[in-house]
């Protein structure tokens, strides 16, 4: 594994870019203070460098919070989103860090929705990202790479998007929300009465591990997997 020195790159930096884009966002962005300490671990553990958007957040960032905290795009943790995206994804997608991942988890939102990038096991499209959607269980292709999804997280239709998850007077929920809280509706999302009308479901706050092995759990179930 290449020491953090080399992982930072101060040529050619990311994070130039991708506070551009978040300047220009038409989507709320709240950037997360980073550790310097905790940053430096999680991009040496990650094996990215800086110069590239993803370790540009990670070594830059706690974490970005997206259109009022509806999406959480991980960094290397904060008060608020107490996560780093190597430790979010040890045991998940891989048992040792330098591994190269099926999938590596890069986001989330608040219902438990998923955002990963294809390392090879989601399809043909390495590189790119996937949604794990709570109402299908299914990984879907979104057809963007880290930096386009970005842009749509800054700047896409985020609300269009979510159309049918978002209930009368979210924002205000969400916005007082930690970060590794997510909401569990009931009925599940994925039944045939979980797809009504979001404002008639029962909702309670959760923990995001508890939420992810629910998730994991019945989509190994319901794709007949032991």
């Amino acid at each position: 594994m290449k020491p953090v020195a080399e992982l930072i790159n101060n040529v050619e930096p990311g994070w130039t870019l991708v506070q551009q884009w978040i300047d220009e966002a038409t989507n709320t962005v709240e950037i997360l203070p980073a550790d310097e300490g905790r940053a430096s671990e999680a991009l040496y553990q990650t094996q990215v460098t800086t110069r590239s958007p993803m370790g540009a957040i990670i070594h830059a960032t706690g974490g970005l919070l997206v259109d009022h905290g509806w999406i959480r795009i991980l960094g290397s943790g904060s008060d608020r989103l107490n996560r780093t995206l190597p430790g979010w994804n040890m045991g998940k997608t891989f048992s040792q860090f330098g591994e190269a991942p099926p999938y590596l988890l890069v986001a989330d939102d608040v219902i438990g929705g998923l955002w990963a990038i294809n390392g090879g096991a989601l399809g043909n499209d390495t590189g790119n990202l996937y949604y794990l959607s709570p109402d299908a269980l299914e990984w879907e292709e979104t057809d963007l790479n880290y930096s386009e999804f970005l842009h749509f997280c800054f700047s896409g239709d985020t609300e269009g998007f979510y159309e049918a998850f978002r209930w009368d007077g979210w924002e205000e929920e969400v916005a007082a929300l930690d970060g590794n809280q997510v909401f569990n509706f009931f009925p599940f999302l994925w039944t045939k009465e979980g797809q009504e009308d979001i404002n008639t479901l029962s909702r309670k706050l959760v923990p995001i591990e508890e939420s992810y092995n629910l998730y994991m759990d019945t989509k190994h179930e319901l794709d007949g997997e032991e």
